[in-house]
């Protein structure tokens, strides 16, 4: 492998808290109860507009619904995206050790293109990364692999030299697409059982684990 793409939410960051708090803010101004934290590992993964189509009833998103549900949620995420998102343990040593073998680190992410690149510069502020890759209006999300292999030539590497490590089908289904090699993290959204159907080729249960794949 001569260079490492990360997913970012449920990979590097922990994001789940603030994706269920600033969701479940949104429904309860429709007076719709909040969902349990834990029901947002499954909704999480396809980018914003999928996942307000998860949380929310379909009578919520007629019509301008949804457009209103986005920009009420871009609203309240953007005051509230790092009140409880850290690091996952681990992250630090892990992306210290990729950084010491020299190898370009990307992060291609399906949260919107500002959030990732915030989230980025203000928790993970201490390693440098190629690409930071959000989504972006008119260009496929993934598992569309256009994203992972834009990051690929920027790196400078071809695509099947690229570690891809994501803890959801949506990495593992982009990283076939693209050629790349897909890592399953299991402390993520997602199980084992999820990660292998869709072509993990290896699973790790910690981060450092990472660094022996790498040689």
């Amino acid at each position: 492998m001569k260079a490492v793409l990360f997913d970012l939410d449920g990979t590097l960051l922990d994001t789940l808290a603030d994706i269920a708090s600033c969701t479940n803010l949104v429904r309860a101004e429709l007076g719709l109860p909040p969902h349990l934290k834990e029901a947002y590992k499954s909704f999480v993964g396809d980018g914003l507009t999928e996942l307000l189509r998860r949380a929310f009833p379909a009578r919520a998103l007629r019509g301008p619904g949804l457009k209103e549900r986005v920009r009420r949620f871009e609203q309240i995420y953007e005051a509230h995206s790092m009140d409880e998102t850290r690091p996952y343990p681990g992250v630090a040593r892990m992306l210290d050790g990729v950084a010491r073998r020299g190898l370009p680190m990307a992060v291609v992410s399906n949260k919107p293109q500002r959030f990732t690149q915030e989230c980025v510069s203000r928790l993970l502020p201490r390693w440098r990364f190629s690409v930071v890759r959000g989504a972006r209006l008119k260009v496929p999300l993934k598992p569309d692999p256009v994203g992972p292999l834009a990051a690929a030539r920027v790196m400078g590497v071809r695509p099947g030299a690229v570690l891809y490590l994501g803890d959801t089908c949506v990495d593992m289904k982009a990283a076939v697409a693209a050629g790349m090699f897909p890592v399953g993290a299991l402390w993520g959204f997602r199980d084992a059982e999820e990660l292998e159907r869709f072509g993990a080729r290896a699973l790790i249960r910690r981060p450092g684990e990472l660094l022996a794949l790498l040689g």
